[in-house]
């Protein structure tokens, strides 16, 4: 047996990892609202649940599968919720929002124009992951968002002592 060892520079990133009830058809969806593809996908043989799948969009990638309780891999459908807000930047929320609501998503903060430079909303899909959808439409200073934030005061951040 030959054996290569490969080694790649990685950097530092976060994938989200869903599980849902129904991953087929999550697979579908998910590719119809976000404009992406699946890229893979692991069946198992012994029921047809999905083990593993990926899709791409907009740079990122999506990995989930069907539940696995035994695996700790459980849908909010089955917990009765998530407290995880999954937030994505797509080129135009407004068209990402009407296909999530006509797939059948549950909207909870339609499109609008946000005073941090982004026009975004938020759904819950029928899966029950929620999603914070957005793109970008200004660069407002950490001033101008303060001033239009009711309620709220805004600060920058310290100074990055790299820099």
């Amino acid at each position: 047996m030959t054996t290569t060892t490969t080694t790649t520079a990685r950097t530092a990133s976060l994938t989200a990892y869903l599980a849902v009830t129904d991953a087929a058809r999550a697979i579908d969806w998910y590719v119809d609202v976000f404009g992406g593809r699946e890229t893979v996908r692991y069946t198992d043989d012994a029921d047809g649940r999905i083990g593993h799948a990926e899709i791409e969009f907009g740079g990122v990638t999506l990995m989930l599968s069907d539940e696995y309780p035994d695996y700790d891999a459980v849908a909010p459908t089955t917990l009765g919720g998530s407290p995880v807000a999954l937030h994505v930047d797509v080129p135009d929320v407004d068209a990402v929002w009407a296909r999530a609501i006509a797939g059948g998503a549950d909207g909870r903060r339609p499109p609008e124009d946000r005073p941090y430079g982004e026009r975004s909303g938020s759904f819950v899909d029928p899966f029950g992951h929620r999603w914070m959808v957005a793109t970008m439409i200004a660069t407002p200073t950490v001033e101008e968002i303060d001033a239009a934030s009711e309620g709220f005061s805004v600060t920058a951040p310290p100074p990055d002592p790299e820099s």
